[in-house]
């Protein structure tokens, strides 16, 4: 019986360095009457934001579909009144069959939250049934193998503790320590994120104001972990860090669902005016991407969601309520914040078709006398790569061969398939540079990557091995020898070639 072994072996470290990857987000709030056209909202925020994810408070169809072939991250939502039902499996099943499985890959959706501020707001027999609803939920993702891809949480008030001062003795609610340990032990296992919406907004006093609004001041010392805070979001940030380490889940990423800053407040009400939002906001963008993070949790950047993308009209309350937005509804800012691209550059390749959402092969292909390839750079983030295959593979390009069961599936790697993902569209659209952008993580070669294969060999056993040095493609074939030397070899060798 002949056999064949193909292993995937790691060859390369990949290291991401030089800048500090943006994770600012946005929160789509839909509570208004006159807000333009998700097709609109999703060309706009593409082609002229740093703004690359995108938090809805639902499965709003329509803007699901705008979004798709855009690469930027999705977060969808269910309501709190549909928490019950959640825990039933088949309801789970049909729900994301209905929302989330006829939008993927195109529309890059990478996280579902069940409820908002759940256990701070609601009665407890919908809280009661929290985590079982995510765990239901994560079950049927895995059931449309869709579980690596998409992850589960639910966001929280600061309402959930007991203690934020200092930051250091933060806790949980002693009523609430049962099921939030049960939820932080779901997040730890599927490797979900601790969602939190912190608003310096709320918790401001006027003498509190500058530490609130990032501005210097003399500060909040500590005196239990040592540490100064020169600012209330990093004091917030690291009362619930504080809670999570009491329970022993510090590892779990700590993500910013909601915050941010009004434009506009009811007569009379201080420091809600557009000067206000634009300071914090921009100070806000400026302070989670900077790579400090906090006294608690040094040298790391915090995915952070502003709230929000629209002033939404509708909305109940005071004033303020409706005047959260970044923009109006005609698109032009409320205020100046530094979220827009200074080169008007895209997440995807440039040759785009608004109308068709398709790439347009240019009209004379960029030639050096040869044919070039496009792979990733070494050291490109994962996450970009990701978005990468998606946004490839979401307009229809073959994408068979990186499947499960595909030629070119193995080695099983986001960076190998996004090789395959990022020169399969830079072949099909004309070979020019700007083809093989994709948010500066590409580069054109001029060189076959697949005649890059070296052979070694073994002296014990007769070990051949093939590498394919960009695709890291790899076949390894074991050649038995006979017991006095003589090697009676018959091979069959398949070697994947990708490109």
């Amino acid at each position: 019986m002949e056999k064949t072994f193909i292993y995937t072996l790691v060859l390369v470290s990949f290291l991401i360095q030089g800048v500090v990857e943006g994770n600012i987000g946005v929160n789509y709030g839909t509570v208004a009457d006159n807000l333009p056209p998700p097709s609109q909202v999703a060309r706009f925020l593409l082609d002229n934001t740093i703004i690359n994810r995108v938090k809805l408070y639902d499965t709003n169809q329509e803007i699901l579909k705008a979004f798709a072939h855009m690469g930027i991250e999705i977060t969808v939502a269910v309501p709190n009144n549909l928490i019950p039902h959640l825990a039933s499996l088949k309801f789970s099943q049909q729900w994301v069959k209905t929302n989330i499985v006829p939008h993927v890959p195109a529309t890059n959706i990478v996280r579902i939250l069940v409820g908002n501020e759940v256990i701070s707001t609601t009665d407890h027999s919908i809280a009661s049934r929290l985590v079982l609803a995510l765990q239901t939920l994560h079950v049927a993702l895995v059931g449309e193998d869709l579980d690596r891809r998409i992850k589960v949480s639910t966001p929280h008030s600061l309402g959930i503790l007991s203690s934020s001062s200092p930051p250091s003795s933060g806790r949980f609610k002693q009523e609430n320590v049962a099921l939030i340990k049960q939820l932080l032990g779901f997040l730890q296992a599927t490797g979900s994120p601790f969602m939190i919406n912190p608003y310096p907004f709320f918790g401001y006093s006027g003498d509190t104001l500058d530490y609130a609004m990032f501005r210097p001041n003399s500060g909040v010392f500590d005196e239990m972990s040592d540490h100064k805070y020169t600012n209330m979001l990093d004091a917030q940030l690291d009362a619930t860090y504080s809670a999570m380490k009491q329970l022993g889940f510090e590892d779990v990423e700590l993500v910013i669902a909601e915050t941010g800053w009004p434009s506009k407040g009811d007569p009379g009400q201080a420091h809600v005016d557009t000067e206000s939002a634009s300071e914090f906001n921009g100070k806000l963008i400026k302070h989670v991407m900077s790579g400090l993070g906090t006294p608690l949790m040094p040298n790391k950047t915090f995915e952070t969601y502003i709230f929000a993308l629209f002033n939404e009209n509708l909305k109940p309350g005071p004033t303020s309520e409706r005047n959260f937005g970044l923009f109006k509804p005609d698109m032009t800012p409320v205020y100046h914040v530094d979220i827009f691209r200074h080169n008007g550059g895209s997440t995807s390749p440039t040759n785009w078709n608004p109308d068709r959402g398709v790439p347009v092969r240019s009209p004379v292909p960029k030639t050096n006398g040869g044919k070039t390839w496009c792979i990733p750079k070494t050291g490109a983030s994962e996450k970009i790569l990701q978005a990468n295959i998606d946004y490839v593979c979401g307009l229809g390009l073959d994408c068979q061969p990186i499947l499960e069961g595909g030629r070119c599936f193995y080695p099983n790697s986001v960076h190998a398939h996004a090789a395959y993902a990022m020169n399969a569209y830079y072949q099909a659209t004309g070979r020019h540079e700007y083809d093989c952008d994709f948010r500066g993580t590409g580069f054109i070669t001029p060189s076959n990557p697949n005649a890059n294969i070296r052979a070694k060999y073994k002296e014990e056993g007769l070990h051949v091995v093939f590498y394919n040095m960009s695709n890291f493609n790899i076949a390894l074939v074991k050649v038995c020898c006979a017991r006095y030397g003589i090697c009676l070899v018959i091979l069959i060798i398949k070697i994947f070639l990708c490109h």
